[in-house]
């Protein structure tokens, strides 16, 4: 990594749904505020249920509209995550407790692990799964993210 990058790594249960919509969410932000070359940016899944499969078409869709893309396809967290990147944000708890128990088994690993609900300032701390939902439920997803990214890239700059 570029000294100096900072790096963040989204992560919820299959990498299909919330966290690419996090990644690529934050990715234009950081990209429409000029700081993208200083991210190093990425979204994963507890699972490897949806390893190597495009996000869901309607994270994608939802995305599309808008007016972000994203190329992603889904990966499993790896313990080199926890070396790697410096904060990991999940959607919910069960991630979180994924997560940390993962962590465990990574000698001095350097991750800060915290839900990303965690930097809403409408204080919705989880990130609901929209899979079994419809569109209403991504664009909700959206929203949140939107909010927690906007936050998150705040308070790290």
């Amino acid at each position: 990594m570029a000294d100096g990058q900072k790096s963040v790594l989204f992560v919820c249960l299959g990498n299909i749904c919330r966290s690419p919509i996090a990644e690529a969410t934050f990715r234009k932000l950081a990209t429409d505020q000029g700081v993208v070359n200083k991210w190093m940016i990425d979204s994963a899944g507890v699972i490897d249920f949806n390893v190597g499969n495009s996000p869901d078409s309607r994270a994608l869709s939802c995305l599309r509209q808008q007016g972000t893309e994203t190329t992603h396809k889904a990966r499993q967290v790896t313990k080199d995550d926890f070396i790697t990147f410096d904060y990991i944000l999940c959607m919910d708890e069960s991630n979180l407790r994924d997560l940390k128990r993962m962590a465990e088994k990574v000698k001095n690993y350097k991750s800060k692990i915290q839900l990303l609900g965690s930097f809403d300032p409408q204080q919705k701390l989880i990130i609901h799964d929209p899979y079994y939902g419809g569109e209403a439920d991504f664009e909700e997803v959206y929203q949140q993210c939107l909010r927690c990214c906007t936050a998150f890239l705040e308070a790290s700059t």
